[in-house]
């Protein structure tokens, strides 16, 4: 099997992380293959937010766990109410990928970032997860300073974030895939 195939077909949800921090040349490595990610009409809108702070992260997750609690969706609140609950896992570092506002095809293009970084953080054994949740970090009248105090250019929306971490689980299971989705039509 070619080394983009195993890649894809070995990547998993990882939902527990090492402590250690990723090292600094593959960190640099999965955000240059976040940017080769395709683009409608090449215009590249997106913007990467890299967090490596611990203490920022924690901050940030608890913010996301208080706006979940807020938020009167049941199953957001149930979620948040789990003991221990953080929104990335407690992995070392996140990124969350936002999009100027005005630009089309943003979720796709943005989607399309996450799984180049989901993909090639497997290629090199490190863990990932692509969490949407962390929308909620911007579900609240702080928003705008929030996304200040991260560096997220004004006129940007969060799209989704991407957990990274070296895995401290081995060979998680495969979950069934469904085949009958696929239709062909020759």
């Amino acid at each position: 099997m070619n080394e983009t195939l195993k890649a894809i077909k070995n990547r998993r949800s990882i939902r527990k992380y090492k402590t250690e921090q990723i090292g600094e040349a593959e960190l640099q490595a999965i955000m240059e293959a976040a940017i080769y990610a395709p683009s409608g009409m090449n215009q590249q809108k997106w913007h990467f937010t890299v967090i490596q702070n611990r203490e920022k992260l924690a901050k940030i997750a608890d913010m996301v766990k208080q706006n979940m609690l807020k938020s009167g969706i049941e199953f957001a609140v149930e979620r948040a109410k789990s003991p221990g609950f953080n929104v990335f896992y407690e992995a070392p570092t996140v990124v969350i990928i936002t999009a100027d506002e005005k630009a089309m095809p943003t979720e796709l293009d943005c989607g399309a970032a996450a799984e180049n970084i989901a993909l090639a953080a497997e290629s090199m054994n490190i863990g990932s997860c692509l969490i949407g949740m962390a929308g909620f970090l911007f579900a609240s009248g702080k928003a705008g300073e929030i996304k200040k105090e991260l560096g997220i250019p004004e006129g940007y929306k969060f799209i989704i974030s991407v957990a990274l971490g070296y895995k401290d689980i081995e060979n998680p299971p495969v979950p069934p895939k469904n085949k009958d989705v696929i239709n062909y039509v020759k």
